[in-house]
């Protein structure tokens, strides 16, 4: 009962839903790049690096702050002090009992402070390595979207491939009950012996269960395609095959005769900036050992009742600070960015390694991939003849079911063996466009190849 309903359902899903548009790579790439999880990830971390990167200028440009209080103090200084700053001081103020015993003096203060930095080279330094680190950021999310969709084409031709495999299966199902129900007919007239028909179902049911396989393979690749889009379901009906091994080809051709990358790889640029960053860092920490200089302007209001009332004073100047020896602090971080430039240099010289070894292999692929498709299309023809002259022996009399049901078999392998051949050039056509530095993108000209739902065979 329940392989009935899974039949029925699997043969239902490969139907072509009316009213909804067909699902294309393009358009799963689109929807990938606005809601991918994992894009969405990166790209709050590059904004966020850029954020952080405006984190060092604060010692390049001004500071303005605007302070207010109120104070009441009996402390002798201080309380002269405050009468002297409100401009309210008499003789009577110089009295030594009230200096010494003076009442409580209470002022409300208010001032406008400007500080503006004019040599801080761990500043200058360090506004260096943010912008590195934060260009090592965005070029890193936009390999992960490369990946990303790089990941779509591999799920997008995964799920049509599925779609593709599930009914190869289906009429290999069909073929195996009319070559079952004819070996009953046989076996029920005595032609054939019982054992016949009894084999031939067995081989049917064979049959089914990959069917079956296959049916719940299509629903989880599609499911696997719309969480890896960044959406709850997949709304759109599924193509119903690959596209022709003549389109394949053709798109796969194009990049054999590339020898390197048109353009530096996001990875590589990321570990480029990375290292710039480190460097940069690295500089920022040796700058430490060097004097600061800062100046500051700033106006003072001082009454006893309101605030920014009363006479205003001002004050500027300049501040030179040198911090030779802070308890090892700067040692320990020239040492730690170091050794973090260090890392990021065999982290680049990696990376650009991968990035030619990638180059090789992708076109070793393609070229493999290609002679695949090639022996896979041979053996469908091969295997679609030897079918039919069995089928025709088998008819009088010469060849046994049991090398009808072989011949069956091996012409439904050989059509999932071209499907997975097709499948895999598309894969690496799209990973050498990625490896030389392009965009899987470009494998949306395949869409114009894809069949129709309806064509599904």
């Amino acid at each position: 009962m329940i392989r009935s309903l899974l039949l029925a359902l699997g043969l239902l899903s490969a139907l072509p839903a009316a009213g909804r548009a067909q699902l294309t790579l393009r358009d799963a790439l689109t929807r990938a790049d606005r809601h991918a999880y994992a894009n969405r990830i990166a790209g709050a971390e590059a904004d966020a690096q850029a954020g952080q990167a405006l984190a060092a200028y604060l010692g390049i440009l001004p500071t303005l702050r605007v302070e207010a209080g109120a104070m009441a103090t009996t402390d002798p200084i201080g309380a002269f002090g405050t009468t002297l700053r409100q401009r309210a001081i008499t003789a009577a103020d110089f009295d030594p009992a009230r200096l010494n015993f003076p009442a409580a003096a209470r002022t409300r203060m208010a001032g406008l402070v400007v500080e503006q930095p004019l040599f801080n080279a761990d500043a200058w330094t360090g506004r260096r390595a943010a912008g590195a680190a934060r260009d090592a950021m965005r070029a890193s999310a936009d390999w992960t979207r490369e990946e990303t969709r790089l990941d779509v084409v591999r799920a997008f031709y995964g799920v049509t491939l599925a779609t593709e495999l599930r009914s190869t299966l289906a009429a290999a199902l069909r073929a195996a009950n009319a070559h079952a129900a004819r070996a009953q007919a046989l076996a029920d007239t005595g032609l054939v012996t019982r054992s016949d028909a009894l084999l031939a179902r067995v081989r049917a049911g064979e049959v089914e269960a990959r069917h079956l396989e296959a049916v719940t393979d299509a629903d989880h690749a599609a499911r696997g395609l719309a969480v890896l889009q960044g959406t709850p379901a997949l709304a759109d009906s599924l193509p119903g095959a690959l596209p022709s091994s003549t389109a394949i080809r053709t798109l796969a051709i194009a990049d054999t005769a590339a020898t390197g990358a048109a353009a530096p790889r996001a990875d590589v640029r990321a570990a480029t900036a990375a290292l710039d960053a480190a460097r940069a860092d690295a500089l920022r920490a040796k700058s430490l050992y060097l004097p600061r200089v800062n100046g500051f302007a700033r106006y003072d209001w001082n009454d006893p009742d309101r605030l920014f009332a009363n006479e205003r004073s001002w004050t500027v100047g300049v501040m030179a600070t040198w911090t030779p020896f802070a308890g090892a602090s700067e040692i320990s971080e020239v040492r730690a960015t170091a050794g973090r430039a260090d890392a990021a240099d065999a982290r680049h010289e990696a990376a650009t390694a991968q990035a030619a070894l990638a180059v090789e292999r992708s076109r070793d692929r393609v070229l493999v991939a290609l002679a695949q498709l090639d022996i896979a299309e041979r053996g469908v023809e091969q295997a679609e003849e030897a079918h039919r002259i069995v089928a025709r022996k088998y008819d009088g009399g010469i060849a046994t079911i049991s090398e009808l049901l072989e011949a069956a078999a091996a012409e439904t392998q050989s059509r999932l063996a071209r499907s997975m051949a097709r499948y895999h050039l598309i894969l690496a056509a799209a990973e050498r466009r990625v490896a030389l530095g392009g965009d899987a993108e470009t494998l949306t000209a395949l869409d114009a190849a894809l069949p129709d739902p309806a064509d599904a065979r």
